[in-house]
Parts: C-alpha cells; sequence; structure tokens
C-alpha cells in the first residue's frame, strides 16, 4: 500500500511481485556514486562512509555501485540502497558481455539507473528496461537530459527520476532553482508517485538542503564529493543537511515524523 506525506511523496513503494517488495525509501534522501573516479577498496571504503553516514543521520542513502563491487558493498553494508549503474534486457542462457538483470539481483542490487548521459538510451528502451526491472521488484532510477524529456520519462513510472541536464554533470555548476521548481511540477503533473531528486553539479552540503527544501524528495552528488579535499567527510556531511532539511521539513508540517 502507498503511503502519502501532505509533503506530496511516496513513502512505500508497490509491491511489484508475489513475496518480494521493492525496498521501501524514506524521504528525503541522500544518492551518490563513484563514476569511475575511484574503484576496488577504495570504492569499498567510500560505501562503508556512506553507510556509516546513513546510519547515524537515520538517512536512507542510494550507492550506485561498479558492477564488480555490487556484492561485496552488499553484503558489508546495513543502510544502502545499493543500485547498478546500468542493464540489459535479456533473460538467462545465451549472451556473453550483457548485463542480466536476474543477475544483478543475486549479487545484492536493490535497483538499477537508467539513461545516464554516459549510456543513453531510447524511450522504448528505457521502457523495457523498467519493465524488466519490475518483474524482478528492482527499483529504477531513470535520468532525463531535459524537463522534456523527464515529462515524456514519466509517462513510463520509473520510481525515482533524476532531471539533470547533461552540460551540468561533473561541472560544478548546479540546477539553477526555477529548473528544480520547473522539473518537479513538470514530474508529478503525471504521476505524483514518481520520486524527483536533483543532483547535477551539486557540490556543497547546503545544495542539498535547499534542493530539497525546494520540493524535490532526494538530493545526490558523485563527483562533487570525489573531487573534493576529503570525500568521506563531505560525504557525510551532506548526509547530515538530508537530516537537516528533514528536521526543517517536519517542523513545517509538510513531512510527518514517522515518513
Amino acid at each position: 500500500m502507498d503511503t502519502k506525506s501532505d509533503f506530496g511523496i511516496r513513502i512505500e513503494l508497490i509491491k511489484q511481485g508475489d513475496t518480494t517488495l521493492k525496498p521501501t525509501i524514506r524521504v528525503p534522501f541522500f544518492e551518490t556514486s563513484v563514476k569511475n573516479y575511484i574503484y576496488g577498496d577504495d570504492v569499498y571504503e567510500l560505501a562503508l562512509a556512506a553507510d556509516r553516514a546513513a546510519e547515524q543521520y537515520d538517512v536512507d542513502v542510494l550507492f550506485i555501485a561498479p558492477y564488480t563491487e555490487i556484492r561485496r558493498i552488499a553484503e558489508h553494508t546495513k543502510r544502502l540502497i545499493v543500485l547498478a549503474p546500468y542493464m540489459d534486457t535479456l533473460r538467462p542462457g545465451r549472451g556473453m558481455a550483457d548485463v542480466l538483470p536476474e543477475a544483478l539481483k543475486a549479487a545484492g542490487a536493490k535497483g538499477v539507473v537508467l539513461n545516464h548521459c554516459e549510456r543513453p538510451m531510447t524511450l522504448t528502451q528505457i521502457k523495457t528496461c523498467i519493465d524488466r526491472a519490475n518483474e524482478l521488484d528492482l527499483l529504477t532510477f531513470v535520468c532525463a537530459d531535459t524537463i522534456a524529456e523527464a515529462r515524456a520519462i514519466a509517462q513510463l513510472h520509473p520510481d525515482i527520476i533524476n532531471p539533470e541536464p547533461t552540460e551540468l554533470i561533473g561541472s560544478g555548476n548546479a540546477s539553477d532553482m526555477n529548473y528544480v521548481m520547473e522539473a518537479i511540477r513538470a514530474v508529478k503533473a503525471i504521476d505524483p508517485n514518481i520520486m524527483v531528486e536533483q543532483a547535477a553539479g551539486i557540490t556543497t552540503a547546503q545544495q542539498i538542503y535547499d534542493f530539497i527544501m525546494a520540493g524535490s524528495e532526494a538530493a545526490g552528488s558523485a563527483s562533487g564529493i570525489l573531487r573534493s579535499p576529503d570525500p568521506h567527510a563531505l560525504l557525510n556531511e551532506m548526509v547530515r543537511y538530508v537530516k537537516k532539511a528533514r528536521e526543517t521539513l517536519i517542523a513545517q508540517g509538510k513531512l510527518q515524523p514517522n515518513a
């Protein structure tokens, strides 16, 4: 069953299968990834830092992990919701070098990122991937380059849309507030149950707070964290500011305390 606060956000995701539920995500939440800045043990250590912050501040954290690290991170963290950076739509059987959805789930992934600017997809491909993910109760986190694309993707009903202009990704320049609010309105007008995140170009904890207060269910950072002098410290501060935003929303009566 879906439960909503008067902030207009989905607290519990819809049951998709007979016995398995998609992960419950409490809002506001935080998202991060490592892209290809780091690998191996460095990814694992960042994941552990994210897990500690999630537990310290009682904030849900989505962690987009390289395929090679999904199992290790999923098995050694308590609070992270681990996402894969992409998947294909083939089924078990013949094939090679494709990313099998069932293998991602078996490794511990709870969801998948689709249509990132570095792995763009057509709307038909996005829909097919969303359908396959739903079969396996995997969360779908779909990126959109423009508000027009966000509207089109919203009609496919993913769990999360991240409307981030490609030119801002990794630039250190975040979306302006008018864009953020227009993107939220565009998605919610089509499907109010879709969660909307802002992430492109975020480099400070204050930006995390501001975007959530503007109406986003989440905010995130990857390049901003990994290019900083102390990635672990900045990650912790950003998660702390998600908690700060949640407390402010509760005080304003826009979010239920148990959300």
